[in-house]
C-alpha cells in the first residue's frame, strides 16, 4: 500500500483506524505517526463529547453540536491533507503544537 492511501486510511474511521495503522505501519515512520496522531487527537475529543452529553439537556445540546461540527471539520481536514500531501506529515492549525509531540511519543513506543 502506498503512503498516500495508508495516511488517508489512518484517519478514515478516526481513532479506530489510527490504532490499526499504528501497528500496521511499523516499517514507515510517517504512517505510524498518522496512526498515532489519529488516536491521540480523535479519541480524547470523542470522550469529551460523550462526557458533555451527560450535562443538563440545554448545555449538552449546544456542546454536542459544537463538538460534532468541530469533529467533522477536523476529520475532513485530516482526510484532505493526508491525500493532498501524499502521506507526508502536515500541520493542523492550533492542534499541532499539542497533538504532534504526543503522537511522536506514542509512535516511538510502538
Amino acid at each position: 500500500m502506498d503512503k498516500k492511501t495508508a495516511a488517508l486510511l489512518a484517519y478514515l474511521v478516526t481513532w479506530v483506524t489510527g490504532i490499526i495503522f499504528l501497528f500496521v505501519g511499523r516499517a514507515d515512520p510517517d504512517i505510524k505517526f498518522h496512526g498515532a496522531r489519529s488516536l491521540v487527537m480523535f479519541l480524547p475529543i470523542q470522550i469529551i463529547w460523550y462526557l458533555a452529553s451527560l450535562l443538563p439537556s440545554g448545555i449538552a445540546l449546544i456542546l454536542g453540536w459544537l463538538f460534532a461540527i468541530g469533529y467533522l471539520v477536523l476529520w475532513i481536514f485530516c482526510l484532505y491533507s493526508a491525500w493532498t500531501q501524499n502521506g507526508a506529515r502536515f500541520n493542523i492549525p492550533i492542534l499541532s503544537g499539542v497533538v504532534d509531540p504526543l503522537a511522536e511519543q506514542v509512535a516511538s513506543k510502538v
